[in-house]
């Protein structure tokens, strides 16, 4: 990588980080280039070198972070699929959120909004809804292999499992209602009646 490249990606790392943040602190309604400028520690005339709108900085924001990122990354692959499982409930609906988690969440289902009329957005978002889906039904599979979990329909089990969490964080991010602890509870409930076998559960 050359000079002038490694320049380039730094500036755009550097833009995207800014994007992050003020998308956080403003959501998107309210989100402008100027606000992107305040948390970006260079000049506001290299967003527009770099990107013609704020769209565009998102659409490349979702797009990088899948590049880098999997579902996986937050499990640890030695745990059995018992513990992978916990893990991805937990850091997909946590009883107990904290700001960070609350604002990346609410940032992304106004993003996910997005996707209702623009096509790019559409397209990211359909990646993150795969990456999730691929994700649980490789630990359910491997647990349907050692034993750990039933011999349940994989796609139908994943599909539940994901609607359920889903959509308490849609609940918890757009009304005044608080359900985490309902809805941890029918997935607890729904894990150890459904999913793991008898010698599991004693």
């Amino acid at each position: 990588m050359d000079e002038e490249t490694a320049s380039q990606t730094e500036t755009q790392a550097a833009i995207r980080d800014a994007t992050y943040r003020a998308l956080c602190e403003h959501g998107y309604a309210d989100l402008t280039i100027q606000k992107i400028a305040d948390e970006f520690p260079k000049s506001k005339s290299l967003l527009y070198y770099h990107y013609e709108n704020k769209d565009e900085i998102l659409v490349d924001l979702l797009e990088y972070v899948l590049d880098q990122y999997t579902v996986y990354d937050a499990i640890d692959k030695d745990n059995s699929p018992e513990e992978q499982l916990w893990t991805f409930i937990d850091d997909s609906l946590p009883e107990s959120p904290d700001e960070e988690q609350r604002e990346s969440q609410l940032a992304l289902f106004e993003l996910r909004s997005r996707a209702l009329s623009e096509e790019a957005y559409r397209e990211q978002i359909t990646r993150i809804d795969r990456l999730t889906h691929d994700t649980l039904a490789g630990i359910l599979r491997a647990g349907i292999n050692d034993g750990t979990f039933r011999a349940v329909d994989v796609e139908e089990t994943v599909e539940i499992l994901v609607s359920m969490i889903t959509g308490a964080m849609l609940r918890r991010a757009t009304t005044s209602e608080n359900i985490t602890t309902q809805t941890r509870a029918a997935v607890t409930q729904f894990i150890n009646s459904q999913l793991l076998t008898e010698q599991e559960t004693e």
